[in-house]
């Protein structure tokens, strides 16, 4: 599982630590530029080394992790955690929208004091 050699190739590394599903993903979104180590946008072919920091995005969110040990073959959620430091900062907290304003069928147009209420309930 680990490398006996000093770097491995950051598409597989990626893969192997799971943040990617397919090596064949992981090295598109190098390409893509999605994929940077220490900074600069990485080919799928590039060496990562203990201690480098690299930077993946995946779906929504950038994940920051700093390569502790090196490894090549995908291996298990617990053990590819043990591989790196995860910088990730936490996602933002989710922002409620306000329940939507029900009124009763046939009641007709909203009068002005209606509105009112329901532009203070919106906050507006």
């Amino acid at each position: 599982m680990t490398v006996p050699g000093d770097s491995v190739r950051v598409d597989s590394w990626v893969w192997a630590v799971r943040l990617y599903k397919t090596r064949s993903a992981a090295a598109t979104d190098c390409k893509g530029g999605h994929v940077r180590v220490n900074g600069e946008k990485a080919k799928p072919s590039q060496a990562v080394r203990v201690g480098d920091e690299v930077r993946a995005r995946v779906g929504e969110t950038e994940r920051i992790l700093i390569a502790k040990r090196l490894i090549v073959k995908r291996v298990s959620a617990a053990v590819a955690a043990e591989c790196f430091d995860d910088l990730t900062p936490p996602p933002p907290p989710k922002v409620e929208a306000p329940s939507t304003i029900v009124r009763e069928r046939g009641a007709g147009r909203p009068t002005k004091r209606d509105r009112r209420i329901m532009d203070q309930l919106r906050g507006r």
